[in-house]
């Protein structure tokens, strides 16, 4: 029964999604812009550990530690992202474009070499408006821990020294 229910809930995510992608991109354009203004360049290990994984252009990474990850407005949007997992009580790090934000506390090597691995996920799309779509239809299709762009980052996590 619990099988059944988890199988409507995201059926019925795969149906309002379009609907929820434009509030979604606004959102996620209108946090990059924020963190681009207040986050800290790489330094230059953390530059190397961008190049590694295949970003082409760090220097334009931001990071900033937050105490929470923002959410995005209207309840229908915040219900998503919980629902797909992106923005759930345990997400510690959050990828959007160059920008790239950290829980307080949770900022690692691996951690970052993950979120990284999105940044050049998002430049291989070519911006937050194509790259989100896909990404948030393939949460809702094959779960976060099963989600192929989930999949790649994890394959190139940098070990912490």
């Amino acid at each position: 029964m619990l099988s059944e229910a988890k199988d409507n809930a995201l059926m019925s995510l795969q149906n309002r999604l379009p609907a929820l992608l434009s509030d979604a991109i606004a959102w996620a354009t209108m946090v990059a812009a924020d963190v681009a203004l207040r986050g800290v360049k790489l330094d230059a290990a953390r530059f190397a550990d961008a190049q590694t994984v295949g970003v082409h252009q760090p220097e334009h990474i931001r990071i900033l530690i937050v105490d929470h990850m923002p959410q995005p407005p209207g309840a229908e949007l915040q219900a998503a992202a919980s629902q797909t997992g992106l923005l759930g009580p345990a997400m510690v790090g959050l990828t959007l474009g160059y920008a790239v934000l950290i829980r307080r506390g949770h900022r690692s090597r691996r951690l970052l070499s993950h979120e990284f691995r999105h940044v050049f996920q998002y430049e291989q799309a070519g911006s937050i408006a194509i790259f989100l779509p896909q990404y948030l239809a393939s949460l809702v299709c094959h779960g976060y821990w099963n989600c192929p762009f989930e999949q790649d980052a994890r394959l190139y996590e940098v070990a912490n020294p």
